[in-house]
């Protein structure tokens, strides 16, 4: 499981010209889902998402979580996070999850995520063609690998 964090000040996600979700000060997640995913990649992945000390604390250091924060929470599923470039100039999407294994793990990842922050997240809506807005600050943006553990 691959997710991209961006420390965010705002963020949304359109679908059809409608705007699906919305944040303010928090952090915007896309999230890969790869084939061999379990639920110990969602817990690693979870965990490390809300516990990430990336957000200024009083003294502008980066010490707080976004729970600490009282942060926002949006996430977008995206299977092309999982990319392979080595041949030539097409990406292989080969070490995706095919949906029927990706739309369980990501609903199992938003209910974990909602459980671990304690309050309602947003999302944007799996398969369909968003738009995306943010406002990065910072700019702060992590990358998070289960397979790697970093």
């Amino acid at each position: 499981m691959i997710a991209i964090l961006q420390r965010v000040t705002e963020a949304s996600v359109e679908i059809n010209k409608e705007i699906k979700s919305s944040i303010e000060n928090g952090l915007f997640v896309l999230i890969g889902i790869v084939s061999t995913d379990t639920n110990e990649d969602i817990e690693w992945v979870v965990k490390k998402i809300i516990q990430m000390r990336i957000f200024g604390d009083q003294e502008g250091k980066m010490n707080l979580s976004l729970k600490d924060i009282d942060g926002e929470l949006l996430i977008v599923s995206q299977f092309t996070l999982l990319a392979s470039t080595k041949k030539g100039n097409r990406p292989s999407f080969i070490d995706a999850a095919s949906p029927e294994t990706s739309i369980p793990l990501y609903e199992k990842f938003l209910s974990a995520c909602e459980k671990e922050l304690g309050k309602e997240i947003k999302s944007g809506e799996f398969g369909a063609d968003m738009k995306v807005r943010l406002l990065n600050d910072g700019p702060v943006t992590i990358s998070i690998d289960s397979k790697e553990k970093k």
